[in-house]
């Protein structure tokens, strides 16, 4: 399997001392769970039982919180110039590439595809906030985006109730040693 590089950007609105995320549903995501709840579904492999699985689960269970995050598959742009249009895309904020702070890179997929995730932080305030994203429907994307408090983002990120990705762990862990104690001294 082939996939394109991504980047990832951890946005955090200063006005209101909260992450902004975003929340959206994952085919993959829900047949993984479908198969754990759900496993007489599966006991049959041939192609007709997999078009006619039964809704057993709601579409809920396959929802995750994520990062903002896109493809590279623009040559034409930078990682910087892809990670501003997906934070206006996905989550409605203007950022110029002066705003973002490289994070680091990683590979994100090294089970399946051994893409490569670029991670990026951006600072926003209200007054960027520009649209209410929501991603771009037309490309299949439906995406709601969530704020989550400062100070409950360390307790969310290990709160395995709600679904999320490494990438959420992570910046969280990078933002509390890297950024908060910042803020603490203003």
């Amino acid at each position: 399997m082939r996939t394109h590089d991504s980047v990832s950007i951890l946005i955090f609105n200063t006005s209101r001392q909260c992450f902004v995320m975003v929340k959206q549903f994952r085919p993959a995501v829900y047949m993984c769970e479908m198969e754990r709840k759900c496993p007489q579904h599966f006991e049959s492999k041939s192609q007709e039982s997999w078009r006619l699985l039964p809704d057993c689960l709601p579409a809920s269970e396959g929802v995750t919180y994520e990062l903002c995050a896109g493809i590279v598959d623009k040559p034409e742009l930078s990682l910087e110039e892809i990670a501003c249009k997906e934070v206006m895309e996905e989550c409605g904020y203007e950022v110029s590439v002066a705003n973002l702070k490289r994070i680091t890179s990683y590979r994100s997929g090294v089970g399946v595809t051994g893409s490569k995730q670029t991670l990026f932080y951006a600072e926003v305030t209200d007054e960027m906030k520009a649209s209410e994203g929501g991603g771009q429907p037309e490309e299949g994307e439906l995406i709601e985006v969530v704020e989550i408090p400062l100070q409950d983002s360390m307790n969310f990120a290990f709160d395995e109730t709600f679904p999320k990705t490494m990438g959420v762990i992570f910046s969280f862990m990078w933002f509390q040693t890297n950024i908060a104690p910042k803020l603490l001294k203003k």
